[in-house]
């Protein structure tokens, strides 16, 4: 868990909504844009409309859409007990890197850093609890031959030498 003011997770959801209606203008405008490189479409496969489970329970409906012209996607999180969430995830070309800043409904943030690698999108990243622990975490997107996608979110409280399971969802196209 994350320690954020009050403030700032109303300024961060504030951008990330003002953002959201300005990719949806730029969209609509049809700007052209340079985020056209192999490197920005590696997440593609996580693009559409999702029905979630965990150990075949249903845990939430997922929407990932590309906005900015293909510069970012957006996560549009809507969990089976109430829980929602966002994400905005860009490929950074000037460090090689993807980034992904999720925000939930009850202001946790984490920030995520990483790529493609042993064939599937690992992203990790260092987050704070309320105790004041640093906590790893590291969430690991794997697309399948079927077209369904396994995301693994783990977390480490010992500076990566173990890890614990926090969700393992599998990611079937909606209806």
């Amino acid at each position: 868990m994350s320690v954020t003011r009050p403030g700032s997770i109303a300024c961060r959801l504030f951008a990330s909504a003002a953002l959201a209606v300005a990719a949806r203008a730029v969209e609509a405008a049809g700007v052209p844009t340079s985020c056209t490189g192999e490197a920005y479409r590696a997440f593609d496969f996580w693009l559409g409309e999702w029905r979630v489970t965990a150990g075949g329970v249903f845990a939430g409906d997922n929407r990932i859409e590309r906005i900015l012209g293909g510069c970012a996607l957006l996560e549009t999180w809507r969990g089976a007990k109430g829980g929602q969430g966002r994400s905005l995830n860009a490929y950074d070309a000037t460090r090689g890197v993807w980034h992904q800043t999720w925000v939930d409904g009850r202001g946790e943030v984490l920030i995520l850093e990483g790529g493609w690698r042993d064939g599937a999108m690992r992203l990790e990243g260092t987050q704070r609890t309320v105790s004041g622990a640093s906590v790893r975490a590291r969430i690991t997107w794997t697309p399948n031959a079927d077209r369904s996608v396994r995301q693994l979110w783990e977390t480490s409280a010992d500076d990566g030498r173990t890890w614990r399971i926090e969700f393992d969802g599998r990611y079937e196209r909606a209806s």
